[in-house]
């Protein structure tokens, strides 16, 4: 059985006269590589958001076909040099670098955008696999081919080294994302510039092949190498593995659901994961077990903590506890399979398995955990299984509860603790889950419906964020977001007011329907269009709210993400289109851009209204609604109504929190009357906040400081 393409004497000869130059050359491709394998990720995923709603499950299905592939690729390796001669697996890989170079052009055809109903997560696999498979999947192969044949040409190199400099090719591809390619170059101009560089990395990859072309395999040095194999820790390079992804992957979600779905939120934590791989591989001397693990167990009962009594501090405060406990998990993942890494004869088999390991946690995260958990229950259980390998690994460092010897007290104790503040945690969330009247989960999150002072009303909940609440007394009285005080209810008691001098009906277009609260401003006569995304929302409104049912107007709900939906229309000519599409807290960022503008006011009447609900935890959105008003040459105003009162808790009242809208129209006379004007916040300054589908920037209006 072949192991390779040359060793010993003839594998220092691999490169004719010199052999830093060979090195050099295999170093090169492996940096571009990686580079290309990671930066291609948040750009095909930002191409692709739009078309499924902004979804944070449509970055999740993203990374579980990267994951897969990814295992595909390292299979693909570990078969090449474990069961071809040496010209097998030179022929063979040129052969899928020469198709990749053919048929690459990872720009999607708009042909492609899916229907505006239905589950997406195959379709999204099948855009992905239709432009990036191929390239992908080559790409995925450098490491383990290069560093197996670079073992083989120099045994006296450190080979992992060059695995950490995969990993720095990586994290550079993901900080540069954000930070430089997407705010300077549009969607297209960064599609073409990957292509270019794949371009290179692909001659360059037949250079590589060109220069070994011809050498031997020494069968003595195999057959010693396969000699010399040991009892290998398989389970536990799949296990580690698939622990860190399942942490990467649902800690992905938390953020995306609760903050935005964007490249740099999407590349925060898998930064801190390829951080954790360059500095567990580049030498052994970076990880120290016996100071990481107890770091890990402590960081993780400080996550708990956060999540059980600290949801409402600031940005500030949350975000430096969750990072510096998502690092210290990669840490000690990543740590403890590099201290039980293989010999380099047994590397691809190593990479086949941690692959497939992280795989595993991303098809859990992905597809079995929306199926066997109604709330976001793997990363509690990722959470508490860090914690546990984080006390065992301390425990093993220290040689405790070996021989007799029993811990010192401060390891137990934080053992107790975490347990403890763990089973709180996860009893706190089972017990909203059963005291709930309603709970679901699917692609878009989680929904769940709860008495609010019981017998007093009922609230829909997505994830934290409150989106709708209904009086049992007076359950046509508009609340939350809505009432009368409201951006929305000013507009529509404006538009009321010239509907009724015209002796007509309002036609009122609603993007995003959560309880259907603005129905109760309907009269006969009217028409009011939903749009919805979420099939269970529509079913929550209809079985535990009864705004729908009690409209005395025409009213109808078109099932999909409103942008198609609306794309794909003719003009509804609505004298008001209201955009309140949120997803958690997450920012809509596919439904506020140049682009989405063109088709809201295709849809308008004449002096028609736009209504944006931009009341957000996180950002800063007026900034962004004003600028898009501009670029349209739209009157706006921006209005905030400040909570009506305090909670039994200090917090605002669910009943009126308050709110922020910001209301466009070509009418300037209509957005300069007096019932306008008031609570009206001074005009933002642009700062160049104007988004379009191929750029947006939320850095500029992060609320760092949390406030609303």
């Amino acid at each position: 059985m072949s192991e390779g393409v040359g060793n010993g004497s003839g594998g220092r000869k691999f490169f004719a006269g010199n052999d830093r130059t060979g090195q050099l050359t295999i170093a090169g491709v492996v940096f571009l590589g990686a580079f290309l394998l990671f930066q291609v990720q948040p750009l095909i995923s930002r191409i692709i958001l739009p078309w499924f709603g902004g979804s944070p499950s449509v970055w999740t299905s993203c990374l579980l076909f990267f994951q897969c592939l990814l295992c595909g690729g390292y299979l693909y390796s570990h078969l090449l040099t474990s069961r071809l001669p040496p010209a097998g697996q030179l022929g063979t890989h040129t052969l899928l670098i020469l198709l990749s170079l053919v048929t690459l052009q990872i720009l999607p055809d708009m042909a492609w955008k899916p229907d505006a109903a239905g589950s997406p997560v195959g379709h999204i696999l099948w855009v992905l696999a239709r432009t990036v498979g191929v390239p992908y999947f080559l790409l995925s192969t450098t490491s383990p081919l290069l560093l197996r044949w670079y073992s083989l040409c120099y045994p006296e190199r450190q080979v992992h080294r060059l695995y950490a400099l995969s990993n720095t090719g990586s994290l550079l591809a993901l900080l540069s994302y954000p930070l430089l390619v997407e705010p300077l170059l549009d969607i297209s101009a960064q599609a073409y510039f990957w292509m270019t560089l794949f371009v290179l990395y692909g001659i360059s990859s037949l250079l590589v092949l060109w220069m070994v072309r011809n050498r031997k395999l020494d069968a003595t040095a195999s057959q010693q190498q396969a000699s010399a194999r040991q009892s290998l820790p398989r389970r536990s390079w799949f296990l580690l593995s698939a622990l860190a992804s399942v942490m990467l992957l649902a800690e992905t979600n938390q953020i995306c659901q609760d903050v935005a779905v964007v490249p740099f939120f999407w590349v925060v934590p898998l930064a801190l994961y390829l951080v954790s791989f360059i500095v567990c591989f580049e030498s052994d001397r970076w990880y120290r077990r016996g100071l990481v693990a107890p770091l890990t167990a402590l960081l993780v009962l400080g996550i708990a903590l956060l999540q059980v009594f600290g949801t409402k501090l600031s940005l500030t405060v949350q975000l430096p506890v969750w990072s510096a406990g998502m690092f210290a998990i990669f840490l000690l993942c990543h740590g403890e399979l590099a201290r039980l890494r293989p010999p380099p004869d047994q590397l691809t088999g190593f990479y086949l398995l941690s692959s497939a390991g992280g795989a595993a946690g991303g098809l859990t995260v992905a597809l079995l955990a929306p199926l066997l958990f109604p709330a976001y229950w793997e990363h509690d259980l990722g959470l508490l299984l860090s914690g546990l390998l984080g006390l065992a690994v301390w425990f093993d460092a220290r040689g405790w509860m070996k021989g007799g010897f029993q811990p010192p007290l401060l390891p137990l104790i934080v053992g107790i603790l975490m347990l403890v503040v763990m089973i709180t945690m996860s009893a706190t969330g089972i017990e909203s889950v059963l005291r709930a009247k309603d709970s679901r989960r699917n692609f878009y999150g989680v929904l769940t419906v709860e008495d609010y002072e019981p017998e007093a009303a009922v609230l829909l909940r997505h994830g934290r964020i409150t989106h709708g609440l209904q009086f049992r007394r007076s359950p046509s009285m508009p609340s939350t977001y809505y009432g009368y005080r409201s951006g929305a209810g000013r507009a529509i008691a404006m538009l009321r007011q010239r509907a009724v001098q015209e002796q007509r009906g309002l036609r009122i277009g609603l993007v995003g329907l959560g309880t259907g609260t603005l129905a109760t401003y309907a009269q006969p006569g009217d028409e009011f269009v939903f749009y919805e995304i979420n099939s269970d929302v529509i079913e929550i409104a209809n079985e535990h709210f009864t705004f729908l049912r009690d409209c005395e107007a025409v009213v109808s709900i078109e099932e999909g993400d409103a942008r198609l939906l609306l794309e794909h229309s003719e003009s509804r000519e609505f004298d008001l289109l209201v955009l309140d599409a949120f997803s958690g807290d997450s920012v809509p960022v596919h439904l506020l851009t140049v682009e989405a503008m063109e088709v809201y006011r295709r849809h308008l009447a004449e002096r028609g209204l736009l209504a944006f609900h931009i009341s957000n935890l996180h950002f800063d959105l007026q900034p962004v609604t004003e600028a898009l008003a501009d670029h349209a040459s739209m009157a706006a105003v921006t209005i905030q109504n400040l909570p009506a009162g305090r909670g039994p808790d200090g917090g605002p009242l669910l009943s009126d929190p308050g709110s922020t809208w910001t209301l466009m129209s070509d009418d300037v006379s209509f957005l300069q009357h007096d019932l306008m004007l008031r609570d009206r916040l001074p005009v933002a300054a642009r700062n160049g906040n104007l988004w379009r589908d191929s750029f947006a920037n939320l850095l500029p209006i992060l609320k760092w400081s949390g406030s609303d």
